[in-house]
């Protein structure tokens, strides 16, 4: 007899699964669980693609500043929460303006900011209240019927919805600039909807031992279901064939009688001869501060925004949240700034130590009887592809699962959208693909 679970023939399949961040690791998982004798192969030394962690000196530097969700649906479904001891920012922001800082926060789920929120004086009464109702519209609408809807820009949707210039600057542009990786706004408002909707309905964390615990994670549960985690070894090639698929890897070729690619964008294009697979990017540069215990940073578990400049868009008091991130007698922060000369887009920053003057200077406006003298730059990350752009209506184009030709199959954020939830809400696509047509 078969093992409980598994479909007749399933463990004679051989399914190899290209690339080893979120959406491979979630496919190898399923996969295996369903049965199949399932190989992955991660040309780097660790998985975990761009939600990686690396530890130095006391310190956990994520790849790039990142957070997750807890209102995803795909991460309720494919990760422990209990067991990645997640830690939680306070909702809402600080807004930053030269030496002024103000809460904006949302009193239902927040209470005690209340006070904080009425008394902004960067956002309106008239734009507090209509950040209330579309919170309640979005509340009522399903995930489906927010990408189902017709498209538009994230600044041309909120000035339609009577939001006011002035609430658009001074918190939309920053904030969801970090989100999106996007000042401009020129992103779908799907994702402005989709974002607002999680951000309402859960809270926003990171595990206490970075963010990379997240991909450990999906590692570790692919291995117990008796997957092969094969890394620094590249795929360079696939050929399907009639009757199996080809998986060239250096000094030797792997047959498969089914391959998911979930590789980066542009390696699973030139893999898989996909044209869909968006190549375009949004690029970011997160430079990390050690800070002095006593900065007023060092105690703040709330994301500051920059309301009145570009560089930086955001800064993240990460130990503030997680004191794991930092040693004891330090404090850690994530200051990050939307673009990337790589990528094409004007960021106005030719070192790294440019803009580690213009951090400094900005955070000497917003806490000015603070020293920042004993403020240590510690790592710059410049992510050049950080996330796929998704301008509006680019959804309805992204390839699906099947697109490739053959017994190949496609898994990654970018047949979904540019999130953590794309790319595991993907892979799990992905291996009821390969399940559905093996069996």
């Amino acid at each position: 007899m078969s093992p409980a679970g598994e479909q007749p023939g399933m463990s004679d399949s051989q399914v190899v699964v290209v690339g080893g961040g979120v959406a491979g690791l979630t496919a190898a998982r399923h996969l295996a669980a369903d049965g199949f004798d399932v190989t992955l192969f991660e040309r780097n030394e660790d998985v975990g693609g761009r939600v990686r962690s690396r530890r130095g000196d006391g310190y956990i530097f994520d790849r790039g500043f990142q957070v997750l969700f807890t209102a995803y649906p795909a991460a309720r479904r494919e990760l422990d929460f209990g067991a990645l001891d997640l830690r939680a920012f306070s909702a809402g922001a600080t807004i930053c303006r030269g030496d002024q800082r103000s809460v904006l926060a949302d009193p239902l789920r927040e209470p005690g900011a209340l006070t904080q929120t009425l008394f902004n004086a960067e956002i309106s009464t008239m734009d507090k209240l209509r950040t209330l109702r579309l919170r309640a519209d979005l509340r009522a609408k399903s995930v489906e019927e927010i990408f189902a809807e017709p498209d538009a820009t994230i600044e041309q949707h909120l000035y339609t919805y009577g939001f006011s210039e002035r609430y658009v600057e001074r918190f939309v542009r920053p904030f969801y600039g970090g989100i999106t990786l996007d000042r401009d706004l020129d992103t779908s408002k799907r994702v402005f909807e989709f974002t607002f909707k999680m951000l309402s309905e859960g809270k926003t964390v990171v595990p206490a031992g970075g963010m990379g615990e997240l991909s450990d994670q999906l590692a570790d549960r692919a291995i117990t279901q008796d997957a092969r985690i094969v890394t620094e070894t590249p795929v360079e090639g696939i050929a399907p064939g009639d009757a199996a698929v080809d998986v060239q890897i250096p000094g030797e070729t792997v047959d498969a009688d089914a391959v998911v690619v979930a590789a980066d964008p542009k390696s699973s294009r030139d893999l898989t001869g996909v044209d869909a697979i968006p190549t375009d990017g949004r690029g970011c540069v997160t430079q990390y501060f050690a800070v002095p215990s006593g900065h007023p940073l060092a105690n703040s578990d709330r994301i500051h925004l920059n309301a009145g400049g570009e560089v930086p868009t955001t800064v993240a008091p990460l130990s503030g949240v997680a004191p794991e991130y930092a040693p004891d007698d330090r404090a850690l922060v994530a200051a990050t700034t939307v673009g990337h000369e790589d990528a094409g887009d004007d960021v106005r920053i030719e070192s790294d130590g440019d803009l580690e003057t213009q951090t400094r200077d900005i955070l000497s406006a917003w806490y000015p009887a603070a020293s920042l003298g004993d403020f240590e730059l510690l790592r710059t990350d410049r992510l050049p592809f950080a996330q796929f752009a998704q301008p509006p209506g680019v959804h309805e184009g992204l390839p699906d699962a099947r697109a490739p030709d053959g017994a190949v199959y496609l898994a990654g954020d970018y047949t979904h959208d540019a999130s953590i939830n794309g790319a595991l809400e993907s892979g799990r696509a992905a291996a009821d693909a390969v399940s559905e047509d093996l069996q």
